[in-house]
């Protein structure tokens, strides 16, 4: 089965600001730091400008800070007037761009400008985007050793189990606390089913960048669980299981109505195929497989590709 085709690129979702008229709140350096990750752990992007050269007469200071939010609203400043309106223009375009990434421009103050200091300034432009989330269902074997792993690759995961035993975070192969006591960047364990009030409140509220991965102790948990994030609208929904799993998991989505389109979209087998078998070895090859989805979202070019792998966690037959 190949890849699901990705949801619309992550420059797409917006279209381009006008920032005719933004006045940005005066703001140092710092407070426009901590303003861009609160934005970000909100699950919004932000475009953030830093001066790093200045060349002749120039209002710019070289670490000076501006950044921009998809809202329209600008906090800080890297010289004001024209210039700063010209970089702001710059970075609203940036939300839109095909490839958005790092680019150092350079403005002259100069009669383009309508303005007569003759000098130039080199600003650093970085559009920033927020940790795509990814929802793991089921703290057994396989969801212990894949959780971490996505965290340390840069996702914002929530593992979620009902059983008070498997949301043990001593079962994590990595300390679940940070050097603050609090949890591991990046990852939530949660003690709640997939559809429990905390669960949905750890992710996004746009959920369409987001993927929910399904490996339940139980079939039937599964089946719901699928049924539950294709309702809700998770972007990517993949579900661990063998190719046998997989049809009669299809058949009952179909049974109950769920949109064509919608099935197609449900990756099972879940994972590249590496000749996994272990829960780790099948941790990675679902790793690879979310890495290879981001990828496609950001507009990165997508390696090789793969197919499922067997089912290796859980053995048992599936009811009928």
């Amino acid at each position: 089965m190949p890849f699901p085709t990705p949801t619309p690129p992550l420059h797409s979702a917006h279209p381009v600001l006008d920032v005719s008229t933004v006045i940005p709140r005066t703001a140092p350096p710092p407070e426009v730091l901590r303003a861009s990750l609160d934005a970000l752990e909100r699950g919004e992007r932000v475009v953030v400008a830093t001066v790093i050269a200045r060349q002749g007469s120039a209002p710019c200071t070289p670490g000076q800070k501006l950044v921009l939010f998809q809202t329209g609203a600008a906090i800080g400043t890297v010289g004001g007037g024209a210039v700063e309106r010209a970089v702001l223009v710059a970075m609203a375009a940036s939300f839109d761009a095909p490839a958005p990434a790092p680019r150092v421009d350079t403005f002259r103050l100069g009669p383009s400008l309508g303005m007569c200091c003759g000098g130039s300034a080199e600003i650093l432009i970085e559009p920033l985007s927020p940790d795509l989330s990814v929802l793991v269902v089921g703290a057994g074997h396989v969801g212990v050793y894949l959780a971490p792993l996505l965290a340390s690759l840069g996702f914002g995961v929530t593992l979620c189990d009902a059983r008070e035993i498997a949301a043990d975070p001593a079962r994590l192969p990595r300390p679940s606390a940070g050097p603050d006591g609090a949890g591991a960047p990046r990852l939530r364990l949660l003690q709640a089913d997939h559809d429990d009030p905390e669960v949905r409140a750890s992710l996004p509220a746009d959920l369409g960048r987001s993927a929910a991965l399904v490996m339940t102790h139980d079939h039937q948990l599964d089946q719901a669980a699928i049924e539950w994030a294709l309702g809700v609208g998770f972007g990517f929904v993949g579900g661990v299981g063998s190719r046998a799993k997989a049809a009669r998991t299809r058949a009952r989505l179909e049974t109950k109505g769920v949109a064509a389109a919608d099935i197609t979209r449900v990756r099972m087998p879940l994972g590249v195929d590496v000749g996994a078998r272990l829960p780790a070895e099948i941790g990675v090859a679902i790793a690879a497989e979310l890495v290879s989805w981001r990828a496609g979202l950001s507009g990165a070019r997508r390696g090789a590709r793969g197919h499922g792998h067997g089912e290796a966690e859980k053995e048992k037959e599936e009811d009928a």
